[in-house]
């Protein structure tokens, strides 16, 4: 009797397993051909889960054009600020959704020493660098291999990055692996090395709007954040090297605070520039680092990352908000931050996740 009872469990295990196996695989596919860049052919990929989810991803800047997710009513809209078109894709922000290096956010007057060597970059921030330089990796055309046959369908970007490209050292290997997963979930694989000691920042630079794009503001938009310091800017939104608490602050979301509730407060670092675009130094003792949710459409995003830091950032028009993870701005001009130097032999990998679900 216990024998029988024993195969039969063993059976109802294996039968659960076989279909989470099964439904971890039921991710549709698609790839089309959607324009031409320096002689190159662009790419949009579709993936869509079992739920009828859809992330949609492009080869040029290895960027994300659309995350289609369900809000608690079970209507699906595109939370990310996206393109039907290539002609779009190039009109509209360079940074949107796409992949940015070699270095993320900003370097102060475009420049840096390694080695003792002076690198200067290309600006394109008023006298500051930003995102890599104006023909950074959200500008080129990346390789892709999609692997629809992996117990998670995903797209693997590729690229090498020349030595000088946009003023940065060494030939620096780079792929960006996207998955999407049937818990509505992007998990973001970076995987780099260099033959030369530089320095990389990268992230994603997706604008969302859990509303829906271009259904309102994110003002109400409620988040969490676990960072109990931030780094302060000066009038070039550059860091000035403090590591400042957030206690006592508009910067202190480890309690969930609505991001316009005090956005207009007669704070020195809300007024340098229009509201928030800081750097938070993320506590990274939690797996997850924040969470935002929207209370009309019942929509939440939470972000995990094993990045230290993640900068939130609003637009002016406050119609859309980014939590982009990566190191600081500036780094490599601020000994008390952490480290972007990279050496050869050494292959970094780093990774993040968008997990969308709703209350």
């Amino acid at each position: 009797m216990k024998t029988n009872l024993l195969t039969a469990l063993i059976l109802i295990l294996l039968f659960i397993y076989s279909c989470s196996n099964f439904q971890e695989e039921k991710i549709e596919v698609k790839q089309e051909h959607i324009g031409k860049y320096l002689e190159k052919n662009v790419l949009l990929i579709t993936l869509r889960n079992s739920n009828g989810s859809v992330l949609t991803l492009t080869n040029y800047g290895a960027r994300i054009t659309g995350i289609v997710v369900p809000d608690k009513y079970g209507n699906m809209d595109n939370v990310a600020l996206g393109f039907e078109t290539f002609e779009k894709i190039l009109s509209g922000s360079k940074s949107a959704g796409a992949t940015i290096g070699r270095y993320a956010n900003r370097i102060a007057n475009g420049k840096f020493t390694l080695n003792n060597i002076e690198y200067k970059l290309n600006l394109n921030n008023g006298q500051n660098s930003i995102h890599g330089g104006p023909n950074g990796w959200h500008s080129v055309i990346w390789d892709t291999k999609i692997n629809k046959n992996s117990k998670r369908p995903s797209v693997k970007f590729s690229y090498l990055s020349p030595n000088m490209e946009e003023g940065f050292p060494g030939n620096v290997k780079i792929s960006v692996t996207y998955s999407w997963t049937n818990n509505d979930e992007i998990i973001i694989d970076y995987k780099y090395k260099t033959d030369k000691k530089t320095i990389v920042n990268v992230t994603n630079h997706t604008f969302f709007n859990l509303r829906g794009a271009g259904n309102s503001d994110v003002l109400n938009h409620l988040l969490l954040l676990r960072a109990s310091s931030f780094t302060p800017i000066d009038s070039q939104m550059i860091p000035t090297g403090e590591i400042r608490p957030v206690i006592n602050s508009p910067f202190d979301f480890t309690t969930p605070h609505t991001i316009g509730e005090r956005i207009n407060e007669d704070c020195e670092q809300l007024t340098l520039g229009f509201g928030y675009d800081h750097n938070f130094v993320l506590d990274n003792i939690e797996e997850v680092d924040a969470i935002i949710h929207d209370p009309n459409s019942g929509r939440i995003m939470e972000v995990i990352t094993d990045q230290p830091g993640i900068q939130f950032y609003v637009t002016k028009n406050k119609s859309w908000f980014c939590l982009e993870t990566s190191h600081f701005p500036d780094s490599p001009n601020h000994p008390n931050f952490p480290s972007t130097e990279i050496t050869p032999g050494v292959n970094v990998k780093t990774k993040t996740i968008y997990r969308f679900t709703m209350k």
